[in-house]
């Protein structure tokens, strides 16, 4: 799983969000580091909706705008669920080859 779409279904994992609310929160998961784009993000929500991953949960209009309102279905707490479990073992495979440096893994 690509690190946009990990963060675009960890977003959504507590609470449905629009597109700016998903931005927002994806840099606050990411400390700042990944910052969705427009293009990538609305891309995504596509994939991820034809994918079954995430579905519409409302719109709503603000500012005669029309805002959509996305969050995850069971499948895509599993998918996220599955990616985390992964990314922990690769994770605890990391700090064990540390553990085995000579010096300790410390730099």
């Amino acid at each position: 799983m690509q690190e946009p779409t990990f963060l675009i279904l960890a977003a959504l994992a507590a609470q449905p969000r629009h597109g700016y609310g998903i931005v927002q929160a994806a840099g606050e998961l990411s400390a700042g580091e990944v910052k969705l784009r427009p293009g990538t993000l609305y891309g995504a929500l596509d994939r991820l909706a034809e994918q079954g991953l995430i579905e519409l949960d409302h719109e709503e209009a603000v500012d005669g705008r029309l805002r959509r309102y996305y969050r995850l279905t069971a499948d895509g707490t599993t998918a996220l669920s599955t990616e985390i479990a992964r990314l922990q073992r690769r994770t605890e495979a990391a700090r064990a080859q540390l553990r085995l440096a000579p010096d300790g893994g410390i730099a």
